[in-house]
């Protein structure tokens, strides 16, 4: 299920933009402020499905099956902008998009933070999980380009929107078997259900409640400590992500090496899968985060140097940078599993991955919403640079503020390792079976085994 859903993502995220700027001749400021309003609009919608997830869990075949829907429909719209108008496509298409993906993949994620396995196999599960998240962005990097999308990028997407449909459908099919056959951990009152499958147990002596305080329950002291992490973190990653292709189109002057940048940089990150993974078991996964994110920055610092031609370079930077991408995918996600499972915060896991997800696109908001219209307001528009002095304020952007911000986060990262490694199981940094905020969590040690 990871494989499509990052197929859909990329082009989503990535190409939109410069589709819409480039086709359409739309503005970036523009670009830029209407998809600040769709995806903070979509953000502040993440924890309301996750809540609404977890109330309605019984359900969550149905659930997944119309986020589906909903993602194959704004997927077509969004790259057939011929059936209404460029504005209003974009809007229509970016808002069924963005509900379906969210309510699939929190759905996905939760479901996977609830799967039954030792600490130990956690980052493996997650390893292998984000493994296809990265193949579905290598199949997503180069498949715009052979459906040749710089000479006629509208039929290329259409063709793109076609594959996309078996695709999907085969990963709910394979998703939905796994669901079927699976045991996953959590603590549902209620009696039993067939509307929903899954066989849900419990570990012993686990408490069944999160603390109630803060947006959605997850807003205790370990959980704002490690989403501000994230969520910087995310900030520094998503002003790249949206500036990519103008950077390649515009200040190094290679638009057709742009899927092959694409290309190498996932390669690198699914080449390092088995590296963080191994650097989890032996260090820990919040000291392989930190490390991922030294090595991120060391060698994306350097991209704001590059100017026109230097293609060997910004390839060696694309395979540098992705090697820690694996980790950034893979280790969030493990270390949230593990403090569910050591704190029995099961009731609330949607709302953990729920919290993930609208980061995510917060982060994704904000990076579109500012550098978008900044650039365009200093005189930056996409193909049309009279002037190369201007991508200056381009590679400003694209390389020197995110690393900033990734320094600021490996601050915040240590501190957080230093702040939760004593007294505990040097594995999540939680203080016991409550974690670190233990004494104020209301504990109930007979969770009730059912199958919903």
């Amino acid at each position: 299920m990871a494989l499509p859903l990052a197929f859909a993502g990329l082009p989503i995220y990535l190409h939109v933009p410069e589709f819409y700027a480039t086709q359409f001749a739309l503005s970036l400021p523009e670009i830029g402020l209407l998809l600040l309003l769709l995806r903070a609009f979509d953000a502040v919608q993440d924890p309301l499905i996750g809540y609404f997830s977890d109330r309605f869990f019984r359900f969550r075949r149905l659930i997944i099956n119309v986020g589906a829907g909903l993602l194959l429909v704004g997927f077509w719209v969004l790259f057939h902008p011929d059936w209404f108008s460029p504005k209003a496509a974009l809007i229509i298409g970016m808002l069924l998009c963005n509900l379906g993906f969210s309510v699939v993949s929190i759905n996905y994620y939760t479901l996977g933070g609830l799967w039954v396995s030792r600490e130990s196999e956690r980052a493996r599960i997650t390893t292998w999980r984000e493994g296809f998240g990265l193949i579905g962005l290598l199949l997503a990097a180069v498949a715009p380009m052979m459906l040749g999308s710089r000479d006629d990028a509208p039929t290329a997407f259409h063709w793109l929107s076609v594959i996309y449909v078996p695709m999907l459908l085969l990963g709910l099919w394979v998703f939905f078997r796994w669901f079927e056959r699976s045991v996953l951990s959590g603590t549902f009152s209620g009696t039993s259900s067939s509307t929903c499958s899954g066989t849900f147990s419990r570990a012993p002596s686990l408490p069944t409640r999160s603390p109630t305080y803060g947006l959605g329950g997850v807003f205790y002291p370990w959980g704002r400590q490690f989403y501000v992490i994230y969520a910087f973190n995310l900030l520094a990653s998503a002003i790249p992500a949206v500036l990519f292709l103008f950077f390649v189109n515009d200040r190094i002057l290679a638009p057709d090496w742009s899927g092959l940048f694409l290309l190498i940089y996932f390669l690198g990150g699914a080449c390092a899968m088995p590296l963080w993974q191994w650097l989890a078991k032996k260090i820990g996964k919040r000291q392989a985060w930190l490390v991922s994110m030294a090595l991120a920055t060391m060698t994306f610092v350097w991209v704001f140097g590059l100017a026109a031609g230097d293609l060997v370079a910004y390839g060696f930077v694309c395979l540098l940078s992705g090697l820690a991408l694996g980790a950034d995918l893979a280790l969030p996600p493990a270390i949230v599993a593990d403090h569910l499972a050591s704190t029995g915060n099961y009731r609330r896991a949607s709302r953990h991955f729920s919290m993930m997800t609208f980061l995510s696109k917060s982060a994704l908001a904000l990076a579109t919403g500012v550098t978008l219209p900044m650039l365009g307001w200093l005189g930056y528009q996409p193909g049309q640079v009279s002037d190369y002095a201007v991508t200056n304020y381009l590679s400003y952007t694209y390389a020197l503020l995110p690393c900033m911000i990734k320094l600021f986060v490996m601050g915040l990262l240590w501190r957080f390792i230093r702040c939760h490694t004593n007294g505990t199981n040097g594995t999540d940094g939680t203080n016991g079976a409550n974690g670190a905020n233990g004494a104020n969590e209301t504990t109930i040690n007979n969770p009730t085994t059912e199958r919903s």
